[in-house]
């Protein structure tokens, strides 16, 4: 099957792609394009579909980088592909032939471009490292490197969106510690459950940052399992174990 890989005009023609789990080597649970090397998933079969998001990417596979994701607000800048992976979740680099790879599975895959600077970002942020700062953190990273942050397009790939994102009144409080405001990214749900908006939330963040524009492809993980895994999908559904996406950018 051919990868199927979802681009954004704002990035345009920067090389870039959130890649589905279609066109990959793995199966059962992992069924499609599984590239989460953390994942039970057989380690040669990951290594496969790492090897055909590299040449869909036009790199060599040792020129996708990803990270050691730790759902921090830490951010790292590259001039070449470490020996070891990472421990972060954002990084930036002005390096040509570099691919910035994150994983996810419900969390936000974040890609970031000054195109006129020729600096590109990538961010992993889930709930805890969006909180706590990832994407300004990796705006931070590329301004270090000579972007500025009116020129950067971001975008936000395939995520859980609000109504699949059933949450507890403790993750709310969370949220209206740093600021009361918070409050609009929540929905009532059953009960004491609410329903939590982080594609909103992520764009809140990324445009009080003040970024150049900043979108959302609108893809909801949960809700579609034949195009992207899910962790709290997997959970639901009793599953051992489940895939990661890959998005990556490159300059």
């Amino acid at each position: 099957m051919t990868l199927e890989i979802l681009t954004s005009d704002s990035l345009a023609p920067l090389r870039h792609g959130f890649f589905t789990r279609r066109g990959g080597a793995s199966s059962g649970v992992f069924a499609g394009l599984n590239c989460g090397i953390g994942s039970s998933d057989q380690r040669e079969i990951v290594t496969i579909n790492r090897g055909r998001v590299a040449d869909a990417m036009g790199v060599p596979p040792g020129r996708l980088v990803t990270l050691h994701q730790l759902h921090s607000a830490d951010a790292v800048t590259l001039d070449a592909a470490p020996d070891t992976a990472t421990h972060a979740d954002a990084m930036a680099t002005a390096v040509p032939g570099l691919a910035l790879a994150v994983l996810t599975a419900d969390c936000q895959p974040v890609l970031l471009a000054d195109h006129e600077a020729g600096i590109v970002g990538a961010a992993h942020a889930g709930w805890r490292g969006a909180l706590d700062g990832v994407l300004d953190a990796a705006i931070g990273a590329m301004e270090s490197l000579g972007a500025a942050r009116a020129r950067i397009a971001a975008v936000i790939g395939p995520t859980i969106s609000q109504a699949a994102y059933e949450v507890g009144p403790e993750f709310l409080d969370e949220f209206l510690n740093q600021d009361p405001a918070n409050s609009r990214f929540f929905a009532s749900g059953n009960g004491d459950r609410l329903h939590f908006d982080l594609p909103g939330y992520g764009l809140h963040r990324l445009r009080e940052a003040g970024v150049g524009s900043a979108e959302w492809t609108r893809h909801c993980t949960y809700s579609d399992p034949g195009r992207f895994y899910s962790y709290r999908r997997a959970v639901h559904e009793g599953d051992v174990d489940y895939g990661r996406l890959i998005s990556v950018i490159r300059i």
